[in-house]
């Protein structure tokens, strides 16, 4: 896995996370409706009431799943920012942390920073190049412990 890989981890699950928190909310949305349908009906509602019933439960599935994956991303962005503070340069810290960490994307990070865009993508390129030399010894040093 190359650092960009490493760092990005935490970015892709943050929006598979909000892609189910989306879904969440269409489920929900869904079932507001159903239930204001079986509200005004009349005619026999098993069918509809086991309709809602299979509703619910993937919401609650759901909603079990975005826990979960926010448990897994609290824990991976402190692995990462806990490598990320490894490097020596707090400029690469800080550029690496707000794409990463925060989420950020490249025009708040140059703004935030006062560099121009073109400024930040070299930065940002060192940064990268930086965080491989430093898995690279991290995973060499896990290695001769494991082998010691």
């Amino acid at each position: 896995m190359t650092a960009k890989e490493y760092l990005e981890q935490a970015r892709t699950l943050d929006m598979e996370i909000n892609s189910k928190l989306e879904m969440v909310s269409s489920l929900r949305a869904m079932a507001e409706r159903t239930t204001s349908a079986l509200s005004r009906a009349v005619v026999s509602r098993s069918r509809d009431d086991h309709q809602m019933e299979e509703t619910i439960a993937k919401i609650v599935d759901l909603e079990r799943e975005v826990n979960e994956d926010i448990d897994r991303l609290v824990e991976l962005k402190r692995e990462i920012m806990g490598v990320i503070t490894k490097l020596d340069d707090p400029v690469d810290r800080y550029l690496l942390s707000m794409r990463y960490i925060c989420g950020k994307d490249w025009e708040e990070i140059a703004d935030a920073m006062n560099y121009h865009i073109r400024t930040i993508y070299k930065v940002h390129d060192r940064a990268i190049q930086k965080m491989e030399n430093l898995l690279e010894r991290i995973k060499l040093h896990a290695d001769s412990e494991r082998r010691a």
